[in-house]
């Protein structure tokens, strides 16, 4: 009975360690710290919207699309750029990486037409593009398995937190001193933390804290294709969290990329005031990642199906939520329930991630969770802005914000069938595991 509930040793690389050292959160600080830079390089963006499309004259698609094509690239180069760094070292590659998205955001502020700031923006999401899945990896490997939604929710969270800062900075920056000092100030401060990580973050360093029998963070795994695409879709249960997680995601990047034009034409905002109140809602959001995170952990800790019940619950409450609140008129009583909603919105994000883990060996937990960006990217995070825009063009922004909150019904779905298979999955994997170290 006693090994019903137990968490499962498939993917718990790190289940028999309790200690976490001081450096273990060095480390995890200034891992947030680069996706907090990733974020506001990425979201500063949708906080000149409203200059951007002034000064050029674009339509909402246009505008949608300035947003769309770095997840685009994010989830076309995920999956192959973190296999790479899974051989050619994690901690080479997310210097490398934070330093493109850093150069490409100096890029937009030098841009002067609609395509050379598309073209930036692509480079940004080169760029960012295996920094989510490596990051979480290196994350991961250094810390207990007891702690792997919570950790997940919050490394995940830094990404509404860094959008947050984006918004508010840049619509500050943008207020005083135009669009392009927004971008040239994302730029400085990612360039800055890049120096700052190099310095301190090595492959050295990390050993020591990875559990005995994993390959140094990931430096050196070689598989075949075939065996890393078994051990990545092994079972259903980590394809509908891998689907689950994609979906739900539809609603903050669509809620995050168009509420200043949304503050700006319904509530008459100015550009300043927009931009720091929409942040507010994204700064919401990554709250709401962090105590999901950690009330999925606690429930899960004696009965491993309770995460994904607790997926379900949170996806049903964005979808009340935001349904009732997209539908009411302009006011506080409607800014309430939208900051409710947002809090739910990617709640599934940290039950997600640990699902995908424990599913997964430690080995190819890079690609593992590449492929859950991938998933992230393409399912939800690159389609939102540009079809909530192209809608917006047809029906209103305000009425394409109204059919948002189907997503995280249909990912409630995919969570459910997952819950269903989750406890077999794991007894059959933990099996063939013992049968193959007999």
């Amino acid at each position: 009975m006693l090994m019903q509930h137990a968490e499962p040793t498939t993917g718990d690389g790190a289940v028999t360690r309790t200690d976490v050292r001081g450096y273990a959160w060095v480390v995890f600080a200034l891992t947030v710290g680069l996706l907090l830079s990733d974020y506001m390089s990425r979201q500063v963006l949708n906080a000149v919207f409203p200059l951007l499309k002034a000064s050029w004259n674009l339509s909402d698609t246009r505008l949608g699309s300035l947003s769309s094509v770095v997840a685009l690239m994010v989830g076309l180069l995920t999956f192959p750029l973190s296999v790479l760094a899974d051989r050619w070292g994690r901690v080479k590659s997310i210097v490398l990486m934070a330093a493109m998205w850093s150069l490409a955001t100096l890029g937009c502020a030098l841009s002067t037409t609609y395509g050379e700031m598309l073209l930036a923006r692509a480079f940004v999401g080169i760029g960012e593009a295996a920094y989510g899945s490596v990051g979480i990896a290196v994350v991961l490997s250094i810390f207990p398995a007891r702690l792997r939604a919570t950790l997940t929710g919050t490394f995940m969270a830094g990404g509404a937190f860094g959008s947050v800062l984006g918004m508010a900075l840049g619509g500050a920056v943008a207020a005083h001193h135009g669009w392009r000092a927004s971008f040239g100030a994302m730029a400085a401060m990612g360039i800055v933390l890049v120096l700052i990580y190099r310095l301190v973050v090595t492959e050295k360093r990390l050993a020591p804290l990875q559990p005995p029998g994993t390959t140094q963070s990931g430096l050196g795994v070689r598989m075949s294709f075939s065996a890393l695409m078994k051990g990545l879709f092994s079972t259903k249960s980590v394809v509908c969290a891998y689907v689950g997680s994609g979906i739900h995601l539809l609603v903050p990047a669509a809620v995050w990329a168009w509420m200043p034009s949304l503050l700006s034409r319904s509530y008459g905002m100015s550009i300043n005031r927009a931009a720091i109140t929409a942040a507010v809602f994204v700064l919401v959001t990554g709250i709401g990642m962090v105590a999901c995170g950690m009330l999925a952990d606690r429930f899960g800790k004696h009965a491993r199906e309770r995460k994904w019940s607790a997926a379900i619950v949170f996806c049903l409450m964005c979808f009340v939520l935001l349904s009732i609140g997209f539908r009411m008129p302009a006011g506080p009583l409607q800014l309430m329930l939208l900051g409710a909603g947002m809090f739910f919105s990617a709640g599934a994000s940290g039950p997600s991630g640990a699902m995908v883990a424990n599913l997964t060996p430690p080995s190819i937990h890079a690609s593992a969770f590449a492929t859950l960006t991938l998933a992230n990217n393409l399912l939800g995070l690159a389609p939102a802005a540009i079809l909530t825009g192209i809608v917006a063009d047809r029906i209103g922004l305000l009425g394409a914000l109204q059919l948002v909150p189907i997503a995280p019904l249909v990912a409630a779905v995919a969570f459910f069938i997952g819950r269903r298979n989750y406890s077999g999955d794991l007894n059959r994997l933990d099996f063939l595991r013992h049968e193959a170290t007999r």
